[in-house]
This record gives C-alpha cells, sequence and structure tokens, in this order.
C-alpha cells in the first residue's frame, strides 16, 4: 500500500512538473504561397502585364521582319530566271544571312524576355521575403518557410499567411518602395 501511494505521489509531481519544464514560447509557422502571391499582388499583376506587353512588342517586331523576308524571298523567286548565276548566288547567300539575322533576332528578344521575368520575380522575392521577415519579427513566429521551394507535402489554411504578406506587399508597392 505504502508502495502504491508512494508511485502515485512520485507520478502526481512528474506529470505537474514536466509540462513547465516545456512550456516554452509555443512553436508559431507560417507558410507562403510565392506562386498565388506573383499571381494575387497588384504588382505580380503589374509585372504580368509589363511582361506580355514586352512580348506583344516583340512578337509584332518579328511577325514585321518575317514579312519582310517572305516578301525577299517572293521577289527572289521571280528574278532567279532571268538572273546571272553570279548574281542568283549572291542574291540567296543575302537572303540566307538576313534568314540568320531573324533567327538571332528572335531569340535575342526570347533571352531579354526571360531575363526581364527573371529579374522581375527576383525583385518580387526580395521584397516578399523582406515583409515575411518583418511579419515573423512582429508577429513572433518560430518559423516562415515557402509553400513550395520547401517542399511542404501538407499545411493547414490556418498557418497560411499568404493572403497577409500580399495586403501588405501591396501597400509597400502603393507606397512606390
Amino acid at each position: 500500500m505504502k508502495r502504491i501511494l508512494f508511485v502515485t505521489i512520485i507520478s502526481l509531481l512528474a506529470i505537474s512538473f514536466v509540462p513547465m519544464a516545456f512550456c516554452a514560447d509555443a512553436v508559431k509557422i507560417g507558410v507562403i504561397d510565392f506562386e498565388k502571391i506573383m499571381k494575387e499582388s497588384s504588382a505580380g499583376k503589374m509585372n504580368q502585364k509589363v511582361l506580355n506587353a514586352k512580348g506583344t512588342e516583340f512578337k509584332n517586331k518579328l511577325e514585321k521582319e518575317k514579312q519582310s523576308l517572305d516578301a525577299i524571298g517572293q521577289s527572289f523567286e521571280k528574278e532567279a530566271l532571268v538572273l546571272s548565276d553570279e548574281k542568283k548566288r549572291e542574291r540567296e547567300r543575302d537572303f540566307r544571312n538576313q534568314i540568320e539575322d531573324f533567327k538571332i533576332m528572335q531569340q535575342n528578344y526570347t533571352n531579354e524576355l526571360k531575363n526581364l521575368e527573371i529579374k522581375m520575380i527576383n525583385d518580387m522575392q526580395k521584397a516578399v521575403f523582406d515583409i515575411a521577415n518583418e511579419l515573423g519579427k512582429q508577429e513572433k513566429y518560430t518559423l516562415i518557410i515557402e509553400k513550395k521551394n520547401a517542399g511542404v507535402i501538407y499545411a493547414p489554411d490556418q498557418i497560411d499567411i499568404t493572403d497577409r504578406v500580399i495586403t501588405k506587399y501591396n501597400a509597400v508597392t502603393a507606397q512606390g518602395n
């Protein structure tokens, strides 16, 4: 009987003191969906408009150049019958050079558009991560992770702070910072 009483008292003491040892601050985790921020934030939408406008501009320039090349090709076909062999080879060489220049222009536009997109994403990511860092300090988060790149398989909606980050990011970009 004494043994049972002793074990019970020790158990009660252990139960009452052990939780106090682990009562440090609660772990607070936040998740950010950067992809959602890119789609829904005002800066993300503006970046998409800029990229679309630049893409359309490049497409129009390429289309104009292609029409010019098509006209030159048709003209060459008509004149090929009456040109001397030397003039024909010279025109063919010039036409091939123009086609190569067109391909180079096309590649340059593609690269320029990709570089612009990468720069915009990097600038946006820096700003968003700065905001998340500030939010984490203010609201005492233990950890804030990016949903896709961090390899998160599951995260409950309660810990997703993406909408709050979008709100702050929109406020920052509206001020012109």
